[in-house]
């Protein structure tokens, strides 16, 4: 077009005006030029005739005859590339070849030569616009007349005039005579010719001819001409058009191809290979069917990423034509062996795991067509699959070993051989089957198509009897042979193909509970396990890479809640039926066999490493929740791990160490690889124990937690997984494994602590190094910074009472006369030392950050003081209550010798809070905690400040001060109900009957000198019911001048003025209860000590008495009102109960407990409901404890739900009082939980005697 003449110029201008008339309504109704060009812009989406505008036919014909054969070209060296790769998808192609296009130097000698003629032509419609405005009907008839004039043109005319007129139509006559070349009585060569001149042309332009139709007939009866390269021509030709056009336009190719496919395979006239013969595809009959159908595929998998853009009808005519393909049937009356192949078979060979049907099946748009086809016309293609399924099976059971290993043979070969046999085509059409039913099964309506009728088997087939049998297919087909690469080994063996559609189910939830979920399918998955236990072959063949597979599949049922439950209970999970041992027992029996090598089948096996994990992760799954671990606790796994894991950990120290120049490097270093890799697979098994706290206890026992919070630490630092099922992360972990004393010792010695406080210290600190000094770090908004919140939770989880005991217990804080700015924290110390206790100008002079370090210090000593044993440790050993208040005091402003005045800011603020919360005891309606936030108004803190005691009493509420005992007066009505009865059992019962009546109808009856009263009564006749006494009596003769000279720890003075404090202020105790209350905790040790056994440990905990301070008995001394000699009275009786063992924690140093629990909800609870709790535990039984802790959490249920969400919810249930619950507000739904769970829970606590030993 470099050369253009004056017709050229006109002819161009008539298009363009052909074009502006056809949208002129559109322009003019446009508000301004913008819009206007914007319709321009858009015209080809909204205006359907735009492809048939000759200016727009010009355009792309143009661009055809300059670029076409680039294009082509590209298309093919792509092609070719890709041959060996995955196929790639339809936008890829479009993407690389429009890339290098426009890279090309054709594209811009194009582009200029287009904008060089345009620009001539629109400034000469721009100089000519009312001439040809005047003009506009005459001159549009004589550019019709020209068009028809010059509708006939040669191909090989060189003069631009008609190559011109060639570019911008291809007219009914050219394809008129394209109809007439291609008639099979022409040349070869008029043919071939013709081909090429169809496969140059714009397939839209043939398409929207009139003769199309014809043409596709023709097309499609030239499919089956004998002349390979002409057949090839044609394929060019349709998969042409599916690149290049519209669905609406390829959809009748697809189905034109289709159709010929399937008269092709029911002609009788056609040599289709059988099954006996097999397929050899170097045969070019063979070559040029399967071209056919790759093609037919290839548009398959395409499709879907476009036809939601288009009418349902063309998506429907798609599918039903491929599905009526599919579903073709031979006669039936002759041999398996001896009927040709159907089509389905072909598809399987070029789509061999059915991704077409995966990708039909994606989209609620095509899928419901799909599944409605299938299910009203074309279920046959479903009963065939599942047919072949089992086909496939009872050929496994049928047929020996090495005669079935040539079934999969073609995994390993199959790029490498040209012979199919009818044994491969039957595997791979069993492998496109199984690909086809699992896509199916994932969603409800493919799996309503069950049960189906098979003619060999007499009955229906439903969803069980399907999963039975790919559960089978597991272990009873072969694997591939071992001379075959892993990387085909995985993708087509049959156990790995069974297991990939396994897992793909139990991946959907609504699926997995439907197919997967009931007895009959895990007694499948189990039977091998059955046998090997009997030492009887599990099934033909049944190698450990099946038992791999098996475990894989059962650790993704057990790692979900209705699958676990399945396992633990079985489907009658309520029945009292004795049966066979449920799913969990057997796994968990076999796995300790695994373990202790107790199976000698695979004694030696090279494998039986991978064959334990995988089933210690199926344990791994069940004993990571409390439920689970309660059921596998016989087992005692942890002690079978643990002595597996000694065994592999003396095995690598013995490996000897690789000599250089050695032929046995390489073996020892692959012994010694797989040995580590087996010790940390172990470890990693025991660590999982930690995920509850029993769990935690029994890893403890096994003296492996330093070792196993040390891998722990290795894969923290290396941000790995935890485990292949992940449940939770590592903060689950850390704060399990750090309310042990031992765990805290571990997290330390491994690392953790101080990997956790450098970070902490460089985000608050120090900042990010990538940060330019340009971009300053912006002022916080918050009291912690976004960037520090994680390290804040990270420290909340880590430091309960135990680890803060254990970490800084009897340490002096360092208190250095000058720090310097590179010095960074490495320990809960430091912390204290640097960012809580700032009693120095050094301390605040090396921080950067000083109010927002220190915030951050004062907000973390807040969380921990909420625990009264931290708040007294660090009370005696850093009098913290000291320096806030010298704090406080230096922040005073003295405007005049009488006027001083706190100056309020982020710190004096935080501080205040601080103060009230560790000097005031009291629940959420005895204690009043000052904001942290300014209010708005011309009185933004209207709380007062101090500096000094006593504190102000605003903070404690009227409402419970002066609270006298005035249900005094219904104590006898009350007693009344307790009535001596002969039968000390039915006295206890009605004791208790009474007691919830008391407590739904009257709760606060039960207080004071009635509460008193009925403890008293009641455990002095428990205590004298031996079926109620759980421990020995024991003998206590020691009087007040025994222990009167024996010292209490600094802790326990300090709880002491804290309960007397408590006491005071409900009127409950006198100024001369300190000294009581000292004796009493001085007997309460003398007698705990008579029935512990001493303990030699380095944990600081267990060297001495209870570390912490006694909140049971500062609590029931409170109950007693100070009375000292009842309360010993009442303590000797009360600890022969079990439930001593879980009110009064030092009773037998039970360390895994709730902070709640611990204290006895002090802070958290109001004293009324403390004493309705004590009580309730008391008569109901110990489960009580229990019922309580959840009915608070029922209580919270929406204040945990949000705190979740907003990742603080570990600080709130550490901060937050209980505000609105009542203990008797619950009882009702606390029965309820009573005939659900006591048989369980009670049994489990008493069993603490054992657990603590």
């Amino acid at each position: 077009m470099a050369q253009s003449s004056g017709e050229d110029a006109v002819v161009l201008q008539a298009m363009l005006r052909q074009l502006f008339q056809s949208v002129k309504e559109k322009i003019t109704g446009a508000p301004s030029l913008e819009c206007a060009e914007e319709i321009l812009v858009h015209l080809e989406e909204t205006d359907e005739n735009f492809h048939n505008y000759e200016f727009v036919k010009y355009l792309r014909q143009h661009i055809c005859n300059t670029l076409g054969s680039m294009i082509e070209e590209e298309m093919e060296k792509w092609t070719s590339d890709q041959n060996q790769a995955e196929e790639s998808g339809y936008d890829t192609v479009v993407q690389h070849v429009t890339k290098r296009t426009q890279e090309s130097k054709e594209y811009k000698e194009m582009m200029h030569s287009l904008k060089n003629i345009m620009m001539v032509v629109v400034e000469s419609m721009i100089n000519k616009f009312e001439e040809d405005e005047i003009r506009n009907q005459e001159r549009q008839k004589k550019i019709q007349k020209e068009k028809s004039n010059n509708s006939y043109c040669t191909d090989n005319c060189s003069d631009s005039d008609s190559s011109f007129n060639q570019s911008y139509k291809f007219c009914q006559g050219k394809l008129q005579l394209i109809l007439d070349q291609l008639d099979p009585g022409q040349p070869k060569e008029v043919r071939y010719e013709a081909l090429q001149t169809l496969c140059s042309a714009p397939p839209s332009d043939v398409l929207n001819c009139e003769n199309w139709t014809t043409l596709c007939e023709k097309l499609t009866m030239s499919l089956s001409d004998p002349d390979p390269v002409f057949s090839d021509r044609i394929l060019k030709f349709y998969a042409q058009t599916f690149t290049l056009s519209p669905l609406h336009m390829t959809k009748e190719i697809y189905t034109s191809l289709a159709k010929y496919l399937k008269l092709y395979f029911l002609s009788r006239e056609n040599h289709i290979p059988t099954l006996s013969t097999g397929i050899d595809i170097s045969n070019p009959n063979v070559i040029c069917l399967l071209k056919k159908v790759r093609l037919l595929n290839e548009y398959q998998k395409e499709a879907p990423s476009f036809w939601i853009r288009h009418p349902e009808k063309y998506m429907e005519e798609i599918v039903e034509n491929t599905l009526s393909l599919l579903s073709v049937k031979h006669d039936q009356s002759h041999l398996v062996s001896q009927k040709n192949l159907d089509p389905i078979y072909f598809f399987a060979l070029v789509d061999t795991k059915a991704v077409w049907f995966k990708k039909w099946m994606h989209a609620y748009y095509s899928r419901t067509a799909v599944l409605r086809l299938l299910e009203k016309k074309y279920k046959s293609l479903i009963t065939t699959a599942v047919q072949q399924c089992f086909q496939y099976f009872d050929l496994c059971e049928a047929m020996k070993v090495n005669e079935i290993l040539s079934h999969s043979k073609h995994c390993g070969n199959k790029q490498k051989t040209f012979f199919y046999s009818g044994q491969e085509l039957q595997y791979i059409y069993f492998i496109h089957s199984l690909c086809l039913l699992g896509r199916l099964l994932i969603y409800t309506q493919g799996r309503r198509l069950f049960p189906i009728k098979l003619k060999s088997r007499k009955d229906l087939v439903s969803l069980t009897d399907l999963l039975v049998l790919f559960t089978q297919l597991i272990y009873y087909s072969p694997s591939c042979p071992k001379m075959t690469s892993a990387a085909h080994l995985d993708n087509y063996s049959p156990a790995s193909m069974v297991t990939e559609v396994l897992q793909i189910l139990c991946d959907q939830k609504e699926c997995a509970v439907e197919c997967l979920y009931n007895n009959t399918v895990i007694e499948a998955l189990l039977q091998p396990i059955h046998n090997l236990m009997k030492e009887t072959k599990a099934a033909p063949n049944c190698s450990e890479a099946a038992l791999i597979h098996i475990a894989d599949i059962l650790a993704r049922i057990a790692s979900v809640e209705e699958g676990l439950t399945l396992l633990l209970y079985g489907e009658n999970m309520n029945s009292s039926e004795e049966k066979s041992p449920t799913g969990a027992h057997i796994i968990a029996q076999f796995s300790k066999k695994l373990l202790d090598e107790d199976i000698s089948i695979f004694s030696g096996s090279e494998m039986l490493p991978v064959v334990k994990g995988a089933f210690i992760s199926v344990c791994r799954q069940i004993y990571g929740t409390c439920e689970g671990l309660q059921v596998l606790i016989p087992y005692s796994l942890h002690e079978s791990i643990a002595k597996a894991w000694k065994k592999t950990s003396l095995l690598s120290e013995r490996i000897p160490t690789p000599v250089k120049g050695s032929d046995s490097v390489s073996s020892i270093s692959q012994e010694s690889q797989n040995i580590m890799a087996w010790e940390e697979n172990l470890l990693d098994d025991l660590l999982n124990f930690a995920a509850t706290p029993k769990g935690l206890l029994f890893l403890q026992r096994t003296g492996a937690i330093n070792e196993c919070v040390t891998f722990m630490f290795n894969r923290y630092a290396k941000k790995l997984q935890i485990s292949r099922h992940k449940k939770f992360g590592y903060g689950v972990l850390v704060t399990q494994v750090a309310s042990t004393a031992a765990g805290a010792i571990a997290l330390q010695s491994s690392g953790f602590i101080n990997a956790l406080i450098t970070e902490l210290w460089a985000n608050l600190e120090c900042g990010r190094d990538d940060v330019r000094v340009t971009h300053p770090r912006s002022t916080p908004v918050d009291p912690i910074d976004r960037s520090c919140q994680k390290s804040f939770l990270g420290l909340v989880n880590l430091l309960p009472y135990p680890a803060v005991y254990e970490l800084v217990g009897n340490q002096d804080l360092p208190n250095k006369a000058e720090y310097s700015l590179r010095e960074v924290p490495t320990c809960v110390l430091d912390i204290l030392d640097r960012l809580i206790i700032l009693n120095s100008e050094a301390k605040i002079r090396s921080l950067f950050n000083y109010e927002q370090s220190h915030i951050f210090g004062l907000r973390l000593l807040s969380v921990l003081c909420c625990d009264l044993d931290t708040l007294l440790l660090l009370e005696a050993q850093y009098q913290v209550s000291e320096m806030l208040l010298n704090a406080q005091e230096e922040n005073i402003l003295e405007t005049s010798e009488s006027h001083r005045h706190f100056i309020i800011d982020g710190l004096s603020v935080e501080r205040n809070h601080v103060l009230v919360r560790i000097n005031f005891i009291g629940g959420p309606m005895e204690r009043i905690l000052p904001p942290r936030v300014l209010e708005k108004g011309d009185d933004p803190y209207p709380w007062p400040m101090f500096s000094s005691y006593p504190l102000p009493t605003c903070y404690l509420s009227e409402v419970t001060r002066n609270a006298d005992l005035k249900q005094d007066n219904d104590l006898g009505k009350l007693l009344l109900h307790f009535k001596m009865s002969d039968k000390q059992t039915e006295w206890i019962e009605n004791c208790r009957r009474q007691f919830c009546k008391m407590m739904k109808a009257k709760p606060d009856i039960i207080s004071g000198s009635a509460l008193l009263e009925l403890l008293e009564k009641f455990v002095l006749h428990l205590s004298e019911s031996p079926s109620e006494c759980y421990f020995p009596s024991v003998e206590y003769t020691a009087t007040d001048a025994n222990v009167k000279n024996e010292s209490l720890s600094s802790v326990q003075q300090l709880g002491i003025k804290m309960t007397v404090r408590y006491g005071k202020f409900l009127n409950l105790l006198k100024d001369s209860a300190e000294n009581d209350l000292t004796l009493v905790l001085k007997h309460c040790e003398r007698f705990l000590k008579q029935q512990q056994a001493p303990i030699k440990s380095s944990l600081l905990c267990l060297q001495g008495s209870y570390a912490g301070h006694d909140w049971f008995v500062s609590s029931l001394f409170m109950i007693m009102l100070g009375d000292k000699e009842k309360t010993l009275r009442f303590l000797q009786q009360f600890s022969r109960l079990l439930i001593s063992a879980f009110l009064w924690l030092p009773r037998l140093h039970i360390s895994i407990c709730l902070l709640w629990i611990t204290q006895c909800f002090w802070n958290y609870l109001d004293w009324i409901e403390i004493c309705h709790y004590i009580a309730t535990c008391v008569f109901l039984g110990p489960d009580y404890q229990v019922y309580i802790c959840i009915a608070i959490f029922k209580h919270l249920q929406q204040d945990i739900l949000q705190h979740t969400q907003t990742q603080d919810l570990q600080v709130f249930l550490k901060e937050e009082a209980l505000h609105g619950f009542r203990v008797s507000d619950y009882f009702e739904y606390m029965e309820i939980l009573e005939q659900n769970y006591r048989p369980v829970v009670l049994r489990d606590m008493q069993n603490v005697r054992v657990q603590n030993t």
